[in-house]
C-alpha cells in the first residue's frame, strides 16, 4: 500500500478517528466508513490463503526497514474487486533483531468486554496468535525470506477502489485451514 493509495477507514459517526476515542467507548459508539488515502511510508501486506493473520512490513522514509507486524484477522476472502478481511484486534510486532511483542492487548480485552468477541472466539484468536508466535520463534516464512529488501516496481500506479467497494460482504467460503476463526460480528 503505497503512500496516497485510496483506502477505506472507519470513523466514529461524529468524525472522530477511532484511535482518538477513549478505549471504554471506542467499540460502542456508532461508526461510519469513509474513503481516505494511506499515509506514511507505505506497507507491504503478505497473506496466505486460509491463515488467520497477515504479515505487514513497514519501512521508514528512504526504505529503511522498520519492522514486521502480524495482524491477526479473519482469513482473506477474495472477490472480483480485491480481498476482504476483518481485524481481530490482537497483533504482534516483530523487530529486525527477531524480538517480538504482543500489541493491542488492551483493545482485544475491550472488544471482548463490549461483546464483539465471545470467550470461544477470543480463545481461537489467542491460539492463532500463539501459532504465529511459533512461526516467529522458528524464524519461518515470511520472516526468513528477503522481503525487507523488497521494493515496488516504479512503473506501478496506485490502485483505485472498485466502484462497489461498499457492497455487502459475501458470506465466507468454507474454510479448510485448521487455523480458521469462525465469523463474528464486524469488529473493526
Amino acid at each position: 500500500m503505497a503512500p496516497g493509495t485510496e483506502c477505506v477507514r472507519p470513523l466514529l459517526a461524529d468524525g472522530t478517528p477511532i484511535h482518538d476515542e477513549p478505549l471504554p467507548t471506542r467499540y460502542t459508539k456508532p461508526r461510519i466508513t469513509v474513503r481516505d488515502r494511506w499515509s506514511g511510508a507505505g506497507v507491504l501486506k503478505l497473506a496466505r490463503p486460509g491463515d488467520p493473520w497477515s504479515v505487514w512490513l513497514f519501512w521508514d522514509r528512504g526504505w529503511r526497514f522498520k519492522n514486521w507486524y502480524v495482524n491477526l484477522e479473519e482469513p482473506l476472502h477474495r472477490w472480483s474487486g480485491g480481498v476482504d478481511s476483518e481485524d481481530h484486534f490482537l497483533d504482534i510486532a516483530v523487530y529486525p533483531d527477531r524480538s517480538w511483542e504482543w500489541r493491542d492487548e488492551d483493545e482485544f480485552a475491550q472488544a471482548q468486554q463490549a461483546g464483539l468477541l465471545d470467550a470461544g472466539q477470543a480463545e481461537r484468536i489467542r491460539v492463532a496468535g500463539q501459532a504465529a508466535a511459533r512461526v516467529i520463534g522458528a524464524w519461518g516464512r515470511p520472516f526468513s525470506e528477503n522481503w525487507a529488501s523488497w521494493r515496488p516496481d516504479p512503473r506501478w500506479r496506485n490502485p483505485v477502489l472498485p466502484r462497489d467497494w461498499d457492497r455487502a460482504a459475501a458470506p465466507a467460503a468454507p474454510r479448510h485451514s485448521t487455523h480458521a476463526i469462525p465469523q463474528h460480528p464486524r469488529a473493526s
